[in-house]
């Protein structure tokens, strides 16, 4: 059964909101400005990492944050523990994403292990960030509340597409049953968008091509300078 949390995003528009260190928008208040943004735009949930963040933008909007907290840059860097989950959970993410991937973890315990331990300590819902049909099936095994495609073209697994990948998307609605799928990853248009929708995902997730305008410009400056 799908969580009453997770039915109302069904057709829904997730916007990511994230900078990192360095980054000239990189401050927890900025993006929660962002967030309140969005969320005036239609946005029904924003997706959102780092403890600062997450608890910004909690106070600012009125629709359910997914959190996460993203360490290092190789191998298993969103939500790599079952501490950083715990304190996405406590700066107060309704929904935790999680890397659902084999690869090994920095705490040694399996993703099947950690869903486990952050179920008998919290009630707080699952998505399983996934870049493979592997992924998908490890996270419907142990019955997470939503699979994403967050991490395909990123993981050696599947070659990264142009925008969404939506052959998974469309493999992962096929073996998900009642499970919503959520795609991620490359989606730089509406009609991108649209299409995700029309090959059965629950929502779309997008962050770089309404939350970070340093790349939104620099595909501009790109098409200008090859035209």
């Amino acid at each position: 059964m799908v969580d009453p949390l997770i039915e109302q995003l069904k057709g829904s528009l997730v916007v990511s909101c994230q900078a990192y260190p360095n980054e000239p928008l990189r401050h927890p208040e900025t993006m929660a400005q962002m967030a309140h943004a969005a969320w005036r735009g239609g946005a029904a949930a924003i997706r959102c990492q780092g403890l600062a963040d997450i608890a910004a933008i909690k106070g600012r909007v009125d629709i359910p944050v997914i959190g996460l907290w993203k360490e290092g840059h190789e191998g298993v860097y969103i939500t790599p523990t079952l501490r950083h989950a715990l304190a996405c959970v406590s700066a107060g993410a309704d929904i935790v994403a999680l890397d659902a991937t084999g690869r090994p973890r920095p705490d040694g315990r399996t993703f099947a292990q950690t869903v486990d331990a952050l179920r008998r300590a919290t009630d707080t819902l699952i998505m399983a960030d996934c870049g493979s049909m592997d992924d998908v099936q490890r996270a419907l095994d142990v019955q997470v509340d939503i699979v994403s495609t967050t991490l395909a073209g990123y993981t050696n697994d599947r070659p990264a597409t142009e925008g969404p990948d939506l052959d998974l998307v469309r493999q992962a609605v096929a073996a998900a049953g009642e499970t919503p799928v959520f795609c991620e990853g490359r989606i730089h248009t509406p009609n991108q968008a649209a299409a995700a929708i029309k090959a059965g995902a629950w929502a779309c997730v997008v962050g770089t091509a309404i939350t970070h305008p340093t790349s939104i410009t620099t595909w501009f400056t790109q098409a200008i300078e090859e035209a």
